[in-house]
Parts: structure tokens; sequence; C-alpha cells
């Protein structure tokens, strides 16, 4: 925006009549805040402050400060008594065995360092019943047939689908 001559006495007049700096800004079109830095680079007199209410140049009033000597917050009551109580007795909680290691299978490698034995996993890690399925993996693949087919499976082209 350009400050021209006409704009920055427009602004000197509705400024020294005491209209407000939003208002100041929608006469001649700019911001509240361009209003007040322009009347700050201008050095136009200071507006009389919105908080404060008293005339004008005149300072605030103060109530005197009020020294408190002691302390300051109320006494505490004192903590009520504790109840204390005989130990209970508490029967034992029985140790958990621990299960047995799983069966670890060897690995079957082919004379090339290829797997040979598929390596999908059946059942729940952690339980005794979990293996893997040990059947002979595809070349190139970790799988064997089955589990190849169920692992590597085309996407699909979704356009096919929105036709």
């Amino acid at each position: 925006m350009d400050w021209t001559d006409e704009i920055i006495d427009r602004l000197k007049t509705l400024w020294a009549e005491g209209v407000s700096t939003a208002e100041i800004g929608r006469r001649i079109g700019v911001s509240k805040n361009a209003v007040v830095g322009k009347a700050h680079r201008l050095s136009l007199a200071a507006r009389p402050s919105p908080i404060r209410r008293g005339a004008p140049g005149e300072a605030p009033k103060r109530s005197p400060v009020r020294r408190v000597v002691g302390p300051t917050l109320p006494t505490m009551a004192p903590p009520p008594p504790v109840e204390v109580r005989p130990p209970v007795a508490v029967a034992p909680r029985p140790v958990p065995t621990p299960s047995p290691a799983p069966v670890l299978r060897a690995v079957h490698r082919a004379p090339g360092g290829r797997l040979v034995a598929c390596c999908w996993p059946i059942g729940e890690p952690g339980t005794r019943s979990f293996r893997f399925c040990d059947d002979e993996s595809l070349p190139g693949k970790p799988y064997c047939s089955t589990h190849a087919a169920l692992a590597y499976v085309k996407v699909r082209d979704r356009r096919e689908e929105a036709a």
C-alpha cells in the first residue's frame, strides 16, 4: 500500500478527532495495525489507553502495598492417626514350571546354499505346538508350493472393479 499525501492527511484528521484505529483503517482501506504503525512513524499524539480510566496524563493510582509479617498460610490440622494392623499370613503362590524349550529343526540347505524346507509358520509362536511346515520349498522361494500360492497373490487391477 502506498501512503499518499491525501491518505496521510485523512489519517491525521481522523486521529485528531479521536476515531478508533480500527475505524480509521476501515475508512481508508488498511488494517488497524497499519494505522497504528503509520501514526507511530508520523509521531502523532499518543492515544489514551482504553484499559486505564482516568484523566489524560494522570498517572494511575496505586493502592499501598500491604506487608504481611509471619506465616501467610493457615496452619494445617494434624494428620489422622494411622491404624496399625498385624500382618496377615498369605499363602505362597505356586511357582510356574517353565515350559520345555521348543524343538529346533535342522535347517536343510541344498548344495548351492538354498533352503530346502518350507518356512511357513504353523501354530502360535511360543507354544509347544508351534512349528514350521518343513515340506520341500520351491526353487528361489522360502515356501512350498501350497504356501507359496497363499503368500504370493497377484494384485488385481482396481480399475477392472470400477468398470
